[in-house]
């Protein structure tokens, strides 16, 4: 398998028996844990359970939207790299990994795809070698990085992808983590700019008109516990223009679960907190 990576220190699997001092606070939850929690995951500590279960008594339906989440991720992946044809992804905010990583997804239809991912959190760090497993025919890197770093991300993702032809660039449940002070709407545009004609965009986010207003202000006051992140929710309207110059791929911007669900899926009485679209760039 070919391997390609630029981290900063050896990953482990983040238990302290294997790797001596974690390189992150454990005495706070954080949200890439909690994530993982809910995603079923093992890798995330009691602070972080005792953060989610709080969330949870406010807002019971919360678990679906990770899931739900995860399920677009993997469903928007297996469209780019089949119908749509794509070979090469840059994936930003890549997370905790877990069954369905974008290279996994995509090699399974196309093993000869290239997949960049970049996140700047140590605890994603401490477990990039299970992103770097790529298929012998493609190629995977780990890069550590802040979107809000484009110019790096580009100039590093550079060393795998060729930005002379299409490439996918996800931002899954990322970009609600960027103040508008740091004008998330031009980093977009940054990386979209980067890539040539054909190329795709796909993105996750939370959306503040699918959040009841006293369940966004109980959750706030849990913020206290976690660690490092703040979301920035945003409405239908303020996430539609993350895809200017694109032309959306039906359904168009959607709740995560309504986009082209698999034909025997079904969300029942349960709906996430999540708009979400894959777009063309024109």
């Amino acid at each position: 398998m070919q391997m390609t990576s630029n981290m900063a220190a050896e990953p482990g699997d983040g238990t302290p028996g294997k790797m001596g001092p974690l390189p992150f606070d454990t005495t706070k939850a954080h949200q890439a844990r909690m994530y993982d929690y809910l995603l079923g995951g093992k890798d995330n500590y009691a602070v972080d359970r005792e953060a989610a279960d709080a969330v949870l008594k406010v807002w019971p339906d919360m678990p679906f939207t990770p899931r739900a989440n995860r399920a677009f991720l993997g469903r928007a992946v297996r469209y780019l790299a089949g119908e749509a044809g794509i070979r090469q992804f840059l994936d930003v905010g890549a997370g905790i990994p877990t069954a369905g990583n974008v290279h996994e997804v995509a090699q399974a239809i196309a093993p000869q795809s290239r997949v960049v991912y970049a996140d700047y959190d140590p605890i994603v760090l401490a477990h990039a070698r299970t992103l770097l497993n790529s298929h012998e025919s493609g190629a995977t890197k780990y890069l550590q990085a802040d979107l809000r770093d484009t110019g790096t991300i580009l100039t590093e993702a550079a060393e795998v992808l060729d930005f002379t032809k299409p490439v996918a660039v996800t931002l899954v449940a990322i970009l609600h983590v960027i103040p508008d002070a740091d004008d998330p709407h031009a980093i977009v545009a940054t990386l979209l700019d980067a890539v040539p004609s054909g190329s795709y965009l796909a993105v996750s986010h939370m959306g503040s008109d699918l959040i009841p207003a006293q369940t966004q202000q109980e959750m706030s006051s849990i913020g206290a516990r976690v660690s490092q992140q703040q979301y920035w929710n945003r409405s239908r309207e303020q996430v539609a223009r993350f895809f200017a110059g694109t032309e959306l791929v039906a359904p168009g911007l959607v709740r995560v679960e309504d986009w082209r669900p698999e034909p025997d899926s079904t969300s029942g009485s349960h709906a996430s907190a999540l708009w979400g679209a894959v777009g063309r760039k024109r």
